[in-house]
């Protein structure tokens, strides 16, 4: 099974490209929403929350792990690559490659939470990509709550997301990453107002393709996951909030679970 570990909802539209590219495949999706946001957090408690996270979908039953918080990549992804043989995957790789080939300056921006500017995850592995980059970071901490409330098509988050542009816009960058899963909802936005002439990377759209040729390439891993199609959601604070965004993202009611155990 493919568990897939999140601190809010954005990650559901990770889940949800997933399942599109993989309809077979097994399945689970866990969501600390009880402690979300994870990126107004320091990496400390981060990387902690994120342990006990995999530790949880492993007594699941998981046998390979995709860390759709960028929080969570940046703060724990290597701890736990070091600690065992569990295959980890996050969404930022994919993202770096397809941003260092589409943009045609090497001037590159990168938007996301507060933990995941303060990590350098993205800016760390562009360089390695290519060392001539120019990367520019802006922490945008507002916009995950305000698409956590359903606010992606208010005039505040519209002034909001403008705002936090502004430094990037000044820079003269010709390719955005959209460095949260919850940009994704915003991403129409984004692009009226950085501009028509940068080119928009999301983290979550590429990623799906990326395990699917992976697993491809890798059959001994693909024969240890199980594969009835079945989805599960758990959510460690499920509230009507929730509901309502898995409703939204994947244009139907699907069954939900309440998860105390972390």
């Amino acid at each position: 099974m493919i568990g897939i570990l999140d601190s809010g909802i954005g990650g559901l539209t990770v889940l949800r490209d997933l399942s599109a590219q993989l309809p077979d495949y097994d399945m689970l999706y866990l969501s600390d929403t009880a402690r979300s946001p994870y990126g107004s957090k320091s990496v400390e408690t981060v990387s902690r929350f994120t342990l006990e996270g995999v530790e949880l979908l492993l007594r699941q039953g998981v046998r390979l792990v995709v860390l759709a918080c960028h929080a969570a990549a940046g703060a724990a992804k290597k701890r736990l690559q070091s600690s065992g043989p569990l295959p980890i995957f996050d969404t930022v790789a994919p993202a770096v490659d397809s941003a260092v080939a589409q943009s045609r300056s090497l001037r590159i921006g990168v938007m996301a939470d507060r933990t995941t500017v303060d990590c350098g995850v993205f800016p760390k592995m562009i360089l390695d990509v290519c060392p001539e980059a120019r990367v520019y970071s802006a922490a945008c901490p507002l916009l995950v709550p305000l698409t956590e409330e359903g606010w992606v098509k208010k005039p505040l988050t519209r002034m909001i997301v403008k705002k936090y542009l502004h430094p990037l816009k000044v820079r003269r960058i010709d390719t955005l990453i959209l460095g949260n899963p919850h940009f994704t909802l915003l991403s129409s936005v984004i692009q009226t107002k950085i501009g028509r002439r940068v080119r928009i990377v999301d983290s979550s759209a590429g990623f799906s393709a990326h395990l699917r040729r992976h697993l491809t390439a890798h059959p001994d891993l693909d024969h240890t996951l199980s594969k009835s199609g079945r989805i599960r959601l758990m959510f460690t604070d499920l509230t009507p909030q929730v509901e309502k965004a898995v409703d939204h993202i994947f244009k139907q009611s699907l069954p939900l679970e309440s998860c105390a155990d972390i």
